[in-house]
């Protein structure tokens, strides 16, 4: 059975750092993109980072980058997103995405499993 499970999320000041966690029970995870979204109350949900099958490469949203690191461990199944410098406007639900058959995307359609999402909340 597929599962994403997020973890570290939490409630920090502006500045502050969070590091996010996902971890993955896949048929083959070195065989999957990853990638991370959050989405806010009343918006669609929106693209933070993707890393490719062996994490050789990545995409950023621009709101984020130079602050935020995606990485995976294909031998832990795992994938990890390092928040640094972060914003109130960071604050949202993060989720943990898989692609099977794709390839790095921006696109959240794109994604065939979802985690359960983990709440970032960042005040001023």
């Amino acid at each position: 059975q597929v599962h994403l499970v997020e973890s570290g999320g939490g409630s920090v000041q502006a500045g502050d750092s969070l590091s996010l966690s996902c971890a993955a029970s896949l048929d083959t995870f070195i065989m999957y993109t990853m990638g991370w979204f959050r989405q806010t109350p009343g918006k669609e949900r929106e693209f933070v980072a993707a890393i490719s099958r062996s994490g050789g490469g990545t995409l950023y949203a621009d709101s984020v980058k130079g602050r935020f690191t995606m990485s995976r461990d294909n031998a832990k199944n795992t994938v990890a997103l390092q928040m640094n410098s972060l914003k109130p406007e960071d604050t949202a639900v993060y989720y943990c995405a898989a692609d099977r058959l794709g390839y790095l995307s921006r696109l959240s359609r794109e994604y065939d499993y979802w985690g359960q999402g983990t709440q970032v909340t960042v005040s001023a």
